[in-house]
């Protein structure tokens, strides 16, 4: 069956806002996991502009569902994951200057410090995930560096999908949808885990989650922004039965979940 992954970045974000203690992230993932959540996500940045270290020990000790953390693959961050041992650590690409992250993580072009870095989180018994794009050649590096798990962008399927009056069937949606559902393919014949995540909302999510043997979406504007309108359990509880759902159908389709 499919899992939701929620980050809960956003909700530090407005916390930062005034440099005060509210709204709780932690509280926030307490919510989640009462409407349906099977695991929280939270980037700590290099500028920890919104997720703090202490938000992230307080979520390690205190959650009862599995932690993933986003994380550049520095030697601070990892020594950090380290020390915290979350359920799994993602890779990420960061740039101080960008309002999200943009774009997978180019594994190529440091193909050596990342395996250097999995080989360090693996060491202490966390799961590794790189985050990427749907591109063979870097699911194949993800593969040589040993992560275990490969997070697709899911950004251009979500641009397309909007830009084209949400129109699932548009042909450039259908050309995103169909370069992630191969790139699963590639990663699943490799041994390893796919997830997706980027810019997924309550419009666009459903078509993602048919992808065949996708496992998890990580999903976390869209939550946090319902979630100021209709509280966040009841924000991750549609979310999560639009996935499942979607889930279903395609298993009617084709006989299998």
């Amino acid at each position: 069956m499919i899992e939701l992954g929620v980050n809960v970045d956003h909700v530090a974000t407005v916390r930062q806002a005034r440099r005060t203690y509210e709204p709780d992230p932690v509280w926030a993932a307490v919510e989640a996991h009462l409407g349906g959540a099977d695991g929280i996500t939270v980037h700590l940045r290099e500028d920890r502009r919104h997720i703090q270290d202490e938000d992230v020990r307080r979520l390690r000790e205190l959650t009862h569902i599995k932690l993933n953390l986003e994380m550049a693959a520095t030697a601070e961050m990892v020594e950090f994951a380290r020390r915290i041992r979350p359920e799994m650590a993602m890779l990420v690409p960061e740039g101080r200057h960008e309002i999200t992250t943009e774009g997978g993580l180019d594994i190529l072009a440091q193909e050596n410090s990342v395996r250097e870095a999995v080989a360090r989180i693996a060491d202490a018994g966390i799961v590794v995930s790189v985050f990427i794009d749907a591109d063979p050649r870097q699911i194949e590096a993800a593969h040589r560096v040993g992560a275990r798990v490969c997070e697709v962008h899911t950004g251009p399927y979500a641009h397309a999908f909007h830009s084209r009056g949400r129109d699932a069937e548009s042909p450039p949606v259908v050309t995103e949808l169909a370069r992630l559902e191969q790139a699963g393919e590639a990663i699943r014949a490799l041994g390893m885990r796919f997830n997706a995540g980027h810019a997924l909302n309550y419009f666009n999510v459903e078509p993602v989650a048919r992808l065949q043997g996708v496992r998890e979406l990580h999903i976390g504007h869209a939550i946090v922004s319902r979630a100021l309108f209709v509280g966040m359990r009841e924000a991750v509880r549609e979310m999560k039965r639009l996935m499942v759902e979607a889930r279903l159908v395609r298993a009617a389709g084709a006989g299998t979940l």
